[in-house]
């Protein structure tokens, strides 16, 4: 018999646990954490925003991978863990930190990850969670307040956007299938004219489509991208001519998909004008506000972000513009009965159900998860913390210093300012000796190669982090500043180390050629 077995014999109420921690032993592993922590947030300026190294490198600083036979002491493991992630990071948290749209960490949300993992409610029944389902419930109705969305909505935290707009998209799905009378989660997708249903979106939509498209049933050829116009809006013209023509081809039209500030550019869809044909097709309207719905109430902002409050859903990911830490998403749904209709079972070992005058809310029936962690706990510290005029301020100077960059860009003659919308910034690096003989097809053709060498320079260099976007076929550089440890200062800093950078690289391919 084990040693455990021994004990429970003999009837021994103590049992020896190795994950267990003498509480001052957490206490002071917990302690020397936050200093460390601590420290790191107050000098994250100073290093580089991500580190020059390789995946050799850092799995030889991990040892020999083989899994360990028996264990060590938690404070010295979780001193070392901290080193190990401080010095082999990307900080997203880095004022000069400019890539995709990961949001800087709001330190109430650390606090708040910690908190909600001691207590580790499963936020998946009420009973289970009740004061974490109240919380994530006030939680949901601020951010549709906050966006212009009805507050009476149906909605829960995910992990991101992806997952925020495939629940959206399911919900939307299962409308459509019991208004046309046919019950697609007993049924699926193979009845009736099931397989043309179609989807209609911009071609600057993310990715989370396809894959929405692929693994509910519709197939990536449900999907209609439609074009954009200069400013990399869906045209409208467009929708409606691809709308007629596949209903008179016999396919069945169900969801538009606008995109409030997409990823590459923070374009903004004409959502008022797609909120109306939506209503006269009889589609449902989602819009994707992963990234811009946050903005929708703040002044200067795109006008068409104020028809939010008309979409049959929506998608925001408060670990981007709300500076949760990462996992943070939000669905939105108009009715609270098309979430139930698209996700609840009721399975007999599951009890669950409360008083009929005052009934729980079990988040299991409201998405695709039954376990799940308490990701509004940070969100809600947040919204405490600053209020809704602490947020319109940050998302405010955010825009604002995107701005300013794209400004600082247009004044340096060798650099084209490419877009600029909501806090997304374009741009590229364009060298005043290219020689005049070039071609537009060569010069353009020199110019990605240049831009897309230059992009993994600067982010091996370690002093600022951009992303990219293709542009009407040009290669840029991409800035997006949802970040409130980004100053003037560094915004001003980014002209200037692209165009140094620039200029080697440019030399350096010059005398290879």
């Amino acid at each position: 018999m084990s040693a455990i077995q021994d004990r429970v014999a003999a009837g021994s109420d103590r049992r020896d646990a190795p994950l267990e921690m003498h509480p001052a032993d957490f206490r002071a592993a917990g302690h020397a954490l936050v200093d460390r922590i601590a420290d790191l947030l107050a000098s994250i300026a100073d290093r580089p925003v991500a580190p020059h190294t390789t995946p050799g490198a850092i799995r030889a600083r991990l040892g020999d991978g083989r899994l360990p036979e028996t264990g060590d002491d938690a404070g010295a493991l979780v001193n070392q863990a901290t080193t190990l992630l401080f010095d082999h990071s990307t900080f997203n948290g880095h004022p000069r930190f400019f890539g995709y749209i990961t949001g800087s960490a709001a330190p109430i949300g650390i606090l708040a990850d910690m908190l909600a993992a001691a207590v580790n409610p499963n936020v998946g029944a009420w009973s289970l969670s009740p004061v974490a389902t109240e919380i994530e419930r006030q939680a949901v109705r601020w951010i549709a307040e906050f966006i212009g969305f009805p507050a009476s909505c149906g909605g829960l935290f995910v992990s991101g956007g992806n997952m925020a707009n495939m629940v959206c998209f399911l919900a939307a799905r299962v409308a459509h299938a019991t208004r046309a009378g046919w019950d697609v989660r007993v049924n699926g997708m193979a009845i009736g004219d099931s397989a043309k249903l179609t989807v209609y979106t911009s071609a600057e939509t993310h990715t989370w489509v396809q894959k929405a498209a692929d693994l509910f049933g519709l197939g990536t050829d449900a999907i209609r991208w439609i074009e954009v116009d200069a400013e990399r809006r869906m045209r409208m013209d467009r929708l409606r001519e691809r709308i007629a023509a596949d209903r008179k081809a016999g396919f069945r039209p169900f969801l538009v998909i606008g995109t409030g500030g997409s990823v590459a550019t923070g374009a903004v869809d004409p959502l008022p004008e797609i909120a109306a044909l939506c209503r006269a097709e009889e589609l449902w309207f989602h819009v994707d506000g992963a990234y811009g719905a946050p903005a929708a109430r703040v002044p200067g902002v795109p006008s068409d972000l104020a028809a939010l409050g008309e979409a049959d859903s929506v998608a925001v990911d408060p670990h981007k513009w709300f500076y949760a830490p990462l996992e943070a998403g939000c669905a939105l749904v108009r009715e609270p009965a098309a979430l139930l209709a698209a996700f609840s079972y009721r399975p007999s070992y599951y009890h669950f159900y409360g008083l009929a005058e005052d009934p729980p809310v079990n988040f299991y029936d409201w998405g695709p998860q039954n376990s799940r962690g308490f990701r509004a706990l940070k969100v809600w510290l947040a919204f405490r913390q600053i209020g809704r005029a602490g947020y319109t301020k940050l998302i405010g100077d955010d825009i604002a210093l995107a701005r300013r960059m794209f400004d600082k860009v247009g004044e340096h003659a060798e650099l084209e300012a490419l877009t600029c919308a909501l806090s997304i910034a374009t741009f590229r690096y364009v060298p005043t000796d290219l020689s005049p003989s070039l071609g537009d097809e060569e010069r353009t053709k020199y110019l990605n190669e240049l831009n897309t060498a230059l992009l993994t320079r600067l982010t091996e260099n370690g002093a600022i982090y951009l992303s990219n976007a293709v542009i009407d076929d040009r290669f840029a550089l991409r800035a997006c500043i949802v970040n409130f440890r980004t100053s003037v200062a560094d915004v001003d800093a980014v002209p200037d180390i692209v165009v140094r950078e620039g200029r080697l690289l440019h030399q350096a391919m010059t005398d290879t050629r």
